[in-house]
This record gives structure tokens, sequence and C-alpha cells, in this order.
């Protein structure tokens, strides 16, 4: 258990450092979340965190193409400057 929270004290202070940059975009929270998952379904923290860092990572992308899509759909038509 003391790994564990040692282990997630060094996630949080590379997300702390990583904030700024666009790669780390739902990784950490993915990672976080997924290692937690992991470690509850048989001790596989590990696994769960590189499993939830890629589903992350994927929500993020989507998230940002539809929000791109959506800037792109009001700046034409009628009124656009």
């Amino acid at each position: 258990m003391k790994s564990l929270a040692i282990a997630a004290a060094l996630v949080l202070a590379a997300g702390a450092l990583l904030a700024g940059t666009a790669q780390a975009a739902g990784c950490l929270k993915g990672a976080a979340v997924g290692g937690i998952a992991g470690h509850y379904a048989g001790h596989h923290g590990a696994l769960g965190a590189g499993a939830g860092c890629l589903i992350g990572r994927h929500e993020a992308n989507k998230r940002a193409r539809g929000q791109s899509a959506e800037d792109q759909r009001y700046d034409t038509g009628y009124r656009s400057r």
C-alpha cells in the first residue's frame, strides 16, 4: 500500500510538471484511474495504468477533433467576418 501511495505521488508530481504540454492530455488522468482499477482487479496496476493512458489519450484526441470541427462550423456562413 505504501508503494501505491508513492507511485500516486510521483504521477501527480509528473502531472504538475507536464500540465502545459499537449501530449499529456488525458494520459495522466486515464493512467491514474486505470492504475487504481487495475490494482483492485488482480493487482495489475501497471497494466491498468498503461491501458488507462491509451484510452485517456484517445478520448482527449476525440474531444479535440470535435471541438475544432465545431469552431470551423461557426466561423463560416451568415454574418461571418
